[in-house]
Order: C-alpha cells, then structure tokens, then sequence
C-alpha cells in the first residue's frame, strides 16, 4: 500500500475541524449512492417490461414467418418438410391471413387467420393465451357428434368487446374477396360461432385478430389447397436472425422470409432508445454528487493546505499529491457505487418478491412492476459512477498539486 493510499483513507475517515467538510462527503457518497440505486432500478423494471412484451410478441406471433412474393403458397407441406430439415428450427405451421369484416349488431373490421390448431400450437402459444374455450374446438366435429351448426371461431379479447359478442354466439364474417357474377364482384359471407377468446395483453393483435380453422379459412376465402405462408419456431429466439437467412438460402426465390425482430423493429428500436434516454437522463443524479465532490476536495485542499506543504517539504512530489485526492474522489465513488447497487439489488428484489406496486391491469394487462436485473446494465452503472467520480477529482488535485510549500507555511 503507498503513502497516498494511506493519507486518502486518513483523510476521508478522520475528523475534521471543519464539520462542513465531512458533512459534504458525505452527501457526496449518498449522492452518488442513491443515483446508482436509481438507474439500477428503473433499467430494471424497464428490461422487465421488455421481456414482458417480448414474451407477448412471441405468444401470438412466430419466431420466423414465411411468405412467397407470386402470392398463395401451394406447396406448403413440401415446403414444411424442407423447413423442418433446417439446423435449429423446432416447428412450422401453415396460416392464411385475410382482411375481413365482421357484423354481430355491431360491426368491425379484422384480420382473419386459418390455422391448423394440431400444428399450430407446438409453434406459438393460442392455448395458452385463450381465457375462453380450446384450441381444438375449431376443428369441425363429425355430422353425428357436431355440437356447433356453424364453423367456430376464436375472437381477441377486444374485437370481442367491440362487437358486443359472447361465447357461443353468431356474427358475420364478411370477405371483400368475393365472388364474380354478371353483377360484378360481390363480396363473400358466412356465419361463424364463436367458440373462444384470447388475450394477448397487446392491443393491436387483440382488437384485429380472430382464428378459424385453417381447412374453413380455404374454403371461405376460395384458395383451394394454398395458404399466406408458413410459421416457424426455432430452439433458440435469438438466433431466429440466422435461421431466417440460412432458410432464405435454402428456399430460394419466390420466398420471403423474415424474422420477430425484424417484423418488430421499430417497436424494439423504441424501447432500445426509450432505456438509453432514461440512462442519460439518471446519471445526471450522479453529475449532481460528482459537484458535491468537487466542492468538498476543494474544501478539503484549503483545509490541509500545512499538510500538503509539509509532505512536499518532506519531499512528496506534485504527482504524489495529485495522486492523494484523485484517490480520495475514487474512494467516495466506489462507497457510492456499492452501496447504491446493494441499495437497488435490495429494493429490485423486494419488488420481486412482495410485488408491492400495483399497476391497473385494463391498462397494462400486468398486475405488478415487472423487474429484470442485468449483469451489462449493473457493470455500465457502477463504471459509469467510477468514472463521474474519477473526472469531479481533477481540479481539486490538480489544486492540491500546485500549492506552494513556501507559501502554505509563511505564518505557521
């Protein structure tokens, strides 16, 4: 351990004449303290909120999606076999996506999907989202055992709403695409039970979004034995990006293939810049702390100026001495830091676990703070800390440094 080392810690743990001092430093740490307790938190309920929403992306919607630029696919369970031969790639399902109007005393436009329920849920989770009926009830029954006279039909939760409509009652569905007579185009009906709900917990997919069976949807809509496109799930979501360009490769030309993040982008690229701007925003707590070091190296340095004057007598050299309170500065980081991450390691895992911040869930479909601490963001803090700190010390050493020994004991 040097000598400046040793004189840093004398000088931050010792008494002062000047209480004013020590009461500055202290604040300093606290300062320092609760801003890290600050970032850590509110980067954490935001990384919860960005998993939260993640996991509801990835609940209606698949890892990788398949379309073709000549239109309906033909071949789709050619085209599946060939997917499913990919490294990485866990299932596929076909779906048919279709713009239509739905009327039940109300009337509302919506997104019609065909899916295979068999397929369909070992690749995004329906089931598990349905708060009304089952997957399976849109598989038309036999004639003899058939419990509903008409095709059923999942709605979302808010296109439900919308139409005022319940379980096990009719609406409309309406095809723009409909038929060619001698009147000219003329749009395509059907009436459909409706045999579920789901909730998603996004407002977008819930209020256009309604499933029938896929064999149904073909009918409906008249495409023969074609679907939209194919649904993809892969083992890991992370690297839905190079299973995408490896299928890309691997299907060629008239194939488009996309993955989650890339159909979600901007929607990520918002929460990416909304928790940059929030980090920004936060450490000027830390900015706050560091002048409050500033003011107390400052302080301090007038206060042991026979100090300073004495060890360069003795022969401390000016690097030495700058070298003490640019220590002192980092001292009071890193207490600031430790116990502003022991202070938001401690408060993130008290909102885990006693869930004591209630959120309205008509709004936010969640019921509590979600949190999520990472390694990255607690390393960028407490280095984002360290170094605040490390900078508000330059001053005042440099200060401290260029004191003149002959001047400091003049009067002593």
């Amino acid at each position: 351990m040097g000598f400046e080392f040793f004189i840093s810690i004398r000088y931050l743990l010792a008494k002062r004449r000047q209480t004013f001092v020590s009461m500055i430093t202290f604040i300093s740490i606290a300062g320092v303290g609760v801003g890290v307790t600050a970032l850590i938190v509110v980067l954490a309920v935001m990384n919860g909120f960005h998993e939260d929403l993640r996991g509801r992306i990835l609940g209606i919607t698949s890892h990788v999606n398949i379309t073709s630029y000549a239109g309906a696919i033909s071949n789709y369970r050619e085209l599946m076999e060939e997917i499913e031969k990919e490294k990485g790639v866990v299932g596929s399902t076909p779906f048919i996506y279709a713009p239509v109007m739905m009327t039940s005393g109300r009337s509302a436009g919506a997104v019609l999907r065909g899916i295979d329920p068999l397929s369909a849920s070992g690749v995004i989770k329906l089931q598990e989202n349905l708060i009304r009926g089952n997957l399976a009830d849109l598989v038309p029954s036999s004639h003899e055992t058939s419990v509903h006279s008409y095709p059923g039909i999942i709605l979302g939760v808010e296109l439900a709403n919308n139409l005022g409509i319940r379980v096990g009652e009719y609406l409309t569905v309406i095809s723009p695409a409909g038929r060619l007579t001698p009147m000219g185009q003329t749009p395509k009906s059907g009436l459909f039970e409706v045999v579920g709900i789901i909730q998603s917990g996004m407002y977008e997919y819930d209020s256009t979004l309604a499933y029938v069976d896929l064999p149904v949807a073909q009918q409906f809509l008249g495409i023969g034995d074609s679907v939209t496109g194919i649904e993809v799930r892969v083992k890991d979501i992370y690297k839905a990006g190079e299973i995408a360009e490896a299928l890309k490769k691997r299907l060629g030309s008239p194939f488009y293939v996309s993955d989650w993040i890339k159909m979600n982008s901007n929607f990520f690229s918002a929460l990416k810049l909304e928790k940059v701007v929030m980090f920004v925003i936060l450490t000027l707590i830390i900015l706050v702390a560091a002048f409050n070091i500033v003011s107390s190296l400052t302080m301090l340095v007038m206060e042991k100026g026979r100090d300073i004057a004495i060890l360069k007598a003795m022969g401390a050299t000016t690097a030495s001495i700058r070298k003490i309170f640019v220590l002192e500065g980092f001292l009071i980081g890193i207490c600031g830091t430790g116990l502003g991450i022991l202070g938001g390691y401690t408060l993130c895992d008290l909102l885990k676990r006693y869930k004591f911040i209630e959120l309205p869930r008509d709004v936010y479909h969640i019921s509590n703070l979600p949190v999520k601490m990472e390694a990255f963001d607690l390393v960028a803090i407490a280095l984002a800390a360290i170094c605040i700190s490390l900078v508000a010390t330059l001053y005042p050493s440099r200060k401290a440094a260029g004191l003149d020994p002959a001047e400091a004991l003049r009067y002593e």
